[in-house]
């Protein structure tokens, strides 16, 4: 299991700890905050395209295949909390037969996180006072 920590620094702004690496969430200026880092919907895309790009090079590593520098790009709109919705771009400079660009994005949709974003995952709150 794995731990991600949220502590405020002011305002909106969040230093997030995950396995002694440090990052900055907060809101754009706009929606009050000081734009400090990226919010969270964009840290979701941003987890998005790390685990889409980090599973197809994976399985193209282990296929052998030349992929060259993979950039995945997530655009994320959201009109409605329960109306997400992410649009994903994987850029391969290196040519591939159809049918190898056809499993890559087959890949693509079985990366942990798209899983966890098409799926039920479960989530329990909790709140611990004093």
């Amino acid at each position: 299991m794995s731990r991600a920590t949220a502590r405020r620094i002011e305002g909106y702004a969040h230093a997030l700890s995950i396995r002694g690496h440090e990052l900055t969430a907060d809101e754009p200026e706009s929606a009050g905050g000081t734009d400090t880092g990226p919010n969270p919907q964009e840290l979701l895309a941003a987890s998005l395209a790390s685990c889409t790009a980090i599973t197809i090079e994976m399985y193209a590593g282990r296929k052998g295949w030349d992929l060259g520098t993979v950039e995945v790009e997530v655009d994320h709109s959201s009109d409605a909390p329960d109306d997400a919705r992410f649009d994903v771009l994987i850029k391969i400079p290196n040519p591939l037969p159809e049918e190898q660009q056809e499993r890559l994005r087959q890949i693509a949709g079985k990366c942990p996180v798209h899983r966890a974003l098409t799926g039920q995952a479960e989530i329990s709150d909790r709140v611990e006072a004093g």
